[in-house]
């Protein structure tokens, strides 16, 4: 127990003294732009929508107050509610696509993005999801912040929502593991081996999204933000992603449940559907979450110490993201507890994948089996 509890303040020691800083909020950015609207009809916008009647008029609408001639697509990825009758209230100021039926291997985000990429004549796409509002001047900043930086993909991680205690136990977490998995700086820097986006929102070239086959080049992929980052970073371009408070997720989570469907759809897909990865991920997490708590409670009075101190240095890491959403610090010692939640849903998201389910999100579940291919659920 002494030997796992001098490892486990060591490996918090190494996370919290790495030069990249995986845990800081440093890379941020917000609307400072108060200047008139600039002509904006350089962009088209690409809305993909699956069920989305409740949230998509406010997305709409914020959208539509951004600029001048701004282009609008929304594809309708075979909605079962009202989404399609919600979109024409906004007349010809937005575009209406169908999505024919999800082929084979596709996902259905991946499917309806690359049916309205085929109708933009724009140098700039913004790949936005349906449950997201913008702030005034956001397209126009993240335009210039994408000129200034010289970066040919910018992507913002939208501030989740916090309503619930569900929502505030477990998206700020969700926030900071997925810096630690993808730390932001090494995203951003030149370097080919950490590639990473939000697919919230995607400012990118309409050029090099040409360049590197279009979605057909991602159509497989559950992670699909994060794998259209690598490819264009394999291509030679660069990319950038940051935090806002300038973009929000209007879709609140309706319980507990529904978060760790979330989680669940993609966590086995970031382990690459690994096995070994798997159980590395486990024995790293018991060691970094598990073994403090357990050292702590032992009656030692060095395990004791070494538990706490390294409760006090993970509690640590976890705080800049808390205080970015205005949360109390009170969350931070949970981190233990919210981590065996989150190891419990990456299982989840394995078992699901060998029981033959490769795919269950918004009323869609797509098998490995062709006959099952895609079954939907109202």
């Amino acid at each position: 127990m002494l030997f796992l509890a001098v490892a486990t303040l060591a490996l918090w020691l190494i996370i919290f003294l790495l030069p990249w800083k995986p845990w800081l909020v440093r890379e941020k950015w917000d609307v400072t732009n108060n200047s008139p609207r600039s002509n904006l009809n350089e962009i088209t916008v690409l809305i993909p929508a699956r069920n989305k009647e409740l949230v998509i008029y406010r997305t709409l609408q914020s959208v539509l107050s951004q600029g001048q001639d701004l282009k609008v697509i929304v594809i309708d990825d075979q909605s079962k509610d009202s989404t399609e009758v919600v979109v024409k209230e906004f007349g010809k100021q937005v575009s209406l696509l169908s999505s024919p039926p999800l082929p084979s291997g596709w996902s259905g985000k991946l499917w309806a993005l690359e049916q309205g990429r085929k109708e933009v004549d724009t140098s700039i796409i913004l790949l936005l999801d349906a449950d997201i509002e913008l702030q005034p001047y956001v397209i126009q900043g993240l335009r210039q912040h994408m000129i200034t930086e010289k970066k040919d993909l910018v992507s913002l991680l939208a501030k989740p929502p916090l309503g619930s205690f569900w929502e505030q136990l477990l998206m700020p977490a969700f926030i900071y593991f997925f810096k630690l998995l993808y730390p932001f700086s090494l995203a951003n820097s030149n370097s080919k081996f950490v590639a990473a986006a939000a697919g919230g929102c995607i400012m990118i070239r309409s050029n090099v999204l040409e360049e590197i086959g279009g979605f057909t080049a991602i159509g497989t992929a559950l992670i699909d933000d994060c794998k259209l980052a690598n490819e264009v970073k394999k291509a030679g371009f660069g990319t950038w992603l940051g935090l806002t408070h300038s973009i929000t997720s209007t879709r609140p989570y309706q319980g507990f449940g529904e978060i760790w469907d979330m989680v669940a759809r993609t966590a086995y897909s970031q382990l690459n559907k690994s096995v070994l990865l798997l159980l590395f991920c486990t024995v790293i997490m018991v060691l970094a979450y598990v073994v403090p708590v357990f050292a702590i409670w032992q009656a030692s009075e060095l395990l004791t110490i070494l538990g706490a101190a390294t409760w006090l240095v993970m509690s640590l890491t976890y705080m800049p993201v808390l205080k970015y959403y205005q949360m109390s610090w009170l969350w931070a010692p949970l981190l233990p507890l919210i981590a065996l939640m989150f190891l419990g849903m990456t299982w989840s998201s394995a078992i699901r994948y060998w029981r033959g389910e490769r795919m269950r999100w918004r009323g869609r579940t797509v098998f490995a089996s062709s006959k099952h291919q895609a079954l939907n659920h109202n």
